[in-house]
C-alpha cells in the first residue's frame, strides 16, 4: 500500500483544504496523474500520484482541513481496477468505469470526451462546479486537450440545446430562518476569503495606517499614450497602460523616500535596497497581489508585459507560491472598477501602499481667472506611521504626483 500525503507547499504555508477529489475509490490511477485539488491560503494546487495503482480508500473529504506531511489517501500498487471499490456514490456524473491509461504529459489524447480522465484547470473545475456544468461536454482548443476557465464560460454562454439538466451545483446550502418571510443563505467562505479577511484584520490591528491624499492631472500622461500607443504597441506587443508611469514614478519616489521600501522586525527596520512591486489582481477567488520582480531594472514596455502576464496567471489561477511572496510595495488600482477614493489597507509586512482612482474630467483652475477641464485621479497613500512621518509620506505622494504630470522625468529616472 501507497500513501498518498499532502506535499511541501512552501514555507510559509502548512495546511490546506481538500477542493475535490479528481478520482473515485476503485479508480485506477498512473504515476504523475492528479488525483485532488487542495485550496491553500494563496494559490491552489493539484495533488499528484507518486505511483501507479487502485486507490483504495480517501482517509479527508472535501472541505476538509489537512496538515503537510498528513495522509490523505492509500493507493493499493498490485490491485485492479473497481476491486473493492465502494458501491457507486448517487449523484455520479455520466459513466466512469473505463480504465484510465492516458498519463498527464502524454502526447496524445483521446477526441472522445468521454473516454480517459479529463485534464483541466483548478479554476476551469471550480467554475463548472459552481454553473453545475459536467466538464467532460467543454470542448477546448488547448493542444494538450486541457480545459481552461474560458472554455467553460463559452461553454456556459452557448445555447443549451441538447445539453441534459446541469447536475450538481456547488455547495451553497440554503437556510431558512425563522421568519419564513425572510429567507437567507449561508455559505461557507473559502479558504483565501478567510485568509484574506484575517489578514486585512491584523494589518489593521497592528499597524499604525495613516492616508494622505493628492490629486494628479493625467493630461500629459494621457497625451503620451495617445501619441504613441500605436508605435509602441507594433514595436514591443503590449499596449501602453497607466500601470508602468506609476510603477515607474513609485520606484522613483521610494528610492527618494526609503523608509517606504522597509519593514519592521522586532526593534529594527529592513531597508530594502531592491523593488519587488505588488500589483493587487481581483479574481473570482478575492483580491491576489502578484509581485513585479526589480521594476527598478525594466523598461516601460517590460512593466506592462510582466503585470499582463501575472494578471492572466491570476485570473486563470495559474499564479504560484513565489509569485505572490516578497512584495516591498504594492500598488492597487480601484479605478478600473470606477472607484474616485478609497483608503487602501496596507499589505503587511509592507509599509506604504499606492491608490489609484477612477479619472475623472473636472474644472480645473489654470490661474485666477481662467478654468480648463482636465482628466483628474485620485491617488492615496496608505502608510505605517509607526516608521513613516507625514512629512515623507506627502513627500513621497508629491514627487509621484510631479512625475506624472511631467512624464519626461520618469525618463530621466529610469
Amino acid at each position: 500500500m501507497i500513501e498518498i500525503k499532502v506535499p511541501e507547499l512552501a514555507e510559509s504555508i502548512t495546511e490546506g483544504t481538500i477542493a475535490q477529489w479528481l478520482k473515485e475509490v476503485g479508480e485506477h490511477v498512473n504515476q504523475g496523474e492528479y488525483i485532488a485539488e487542495l485550496e491553500t491560503d494563496k494559490v491552489n494546487v493539484e495533488i499528484v500520484a507518486e505511483h501507479s495503482g487502485v486507490i483504495k480508500e480517501f482517509k479527508r473529504e472535501p472541505g476538509d482541513t489537512v496538515e503537510v506531511g498528513e495522509v490523505i489517501a492509500v493507493i493499493d500498487e498490485g490491485a485492479s481496477a473497481n476491486e473493492g471499490a465502494a458501491p457507486a456514490e448517487a449523484a455520479a456524473p455520466a459513466p466512469e468505469k473505463e480504465e484510465v491509461k492516458e498519463t498527464v504529459p502524454a502526447p496524445q489524447k483521446e477526441e472522445a470526451p468521454q473516454a480517459g480522465r479529463l485534464l483541466a484547470s483548478p479554476a476551469a473545475r471550480k467554475l463548472a462546479r459552481e454553473k453545475g456544468i459536467d466538464l467532460q461536454a467543454v470542448s477546448t482548443q488547448d493542444p494538450l486537450g486541457r480545459v481552461r476557465k474560458q472554455d467553460v464560460e463559452s461553454h456556459n454562454a452557448a445555447p443549451a440545446a441538447s445539453t441534459p439538466a446541469p447536475a450538481k451545483k456547488a455547495p451553497a446550502a440554503s437556510v431558512t430562518s425563522d421568519d419564513p418571510t425572510k429567507p437567507v443563505e449561508r455559505v461557507k467562505m473559502s479558504r483565501r476569503r478567510q485568509t484574506i479577511a484575517k489578514r486585512l484584520v491584523e494589518s489593521q490591528q497592528t499597524a499604525a495606517m495613516l492616508t494622505t491624499f493628492n490629486e494628479v492631472d493625467m493630461t500629459a500622461v494621457m497625451d503620451v499614450r495617445s501619441r504613441r500607443k500605436d508605435a509602441f504597441v507594433d514595436k514591443n506587443g503590449v499596449k501602453l497602460g497607466f500601470m508602468s508611469f506609476f510603477t515607474k514614478a513609485v520606484v522613483a519616489a521610494l528610492k527618494e523616500y526609503p523608509l517606504l521600501n522597509a519593514e519592521i522586525q522586532g526593534d529594527e527596520l529592513l531597508i530594502k535596497k531592491y523593488y519587488d512591486i505588488g500589483c493587487a489582481v481581483s479574481t473570482d477567488e478575492g483580491l491576489v497581489v502578484p509581485v513585479l520582480r526589480d521594476a527598478d531594472r525594466l523598461s516601460f514596455a517590460g512593466i506592462e508585459r510582466g503585470i499582463g502576464e501575472l494578471g492572466k496567471k491570476a485570473r486563470d489561477n495559474k499564479l504560484s507560491i513565489s509569485d505572490l511572496q516578497g512584495g516591498t510595495f504594492t500598488i492597487t488600482n480601484g479605478g478600473v472598477f470606477g472607484s474616485l477614493m478609497s483608503t487602501p489597507i496596507l499589505n503587511a509586512p509592507q509599509v506604504g501602499i499606492l491608490g489609484m482612482h477612477k479619472i475623472q474630467w473636472r474644472p480645473v483652475a489654470i490661474d485666477q481667472e481662467r478654468f480648463e477641464n482636465r482628466p483628474m485621479m485620485y491617488i492615496a497613500l496608505s502608510y505605517d506611521h509607526r516608521i513613516v512621518d507625514g512629512k515623507e509620506a506627502v513627500g513621497f505622494l508629491v514627487t509621484v504626483k510631479n512625475l506624472l504630470e511631467d512624464p519626461e522625468n520618469l525618463l530621466l529616472e529610469g
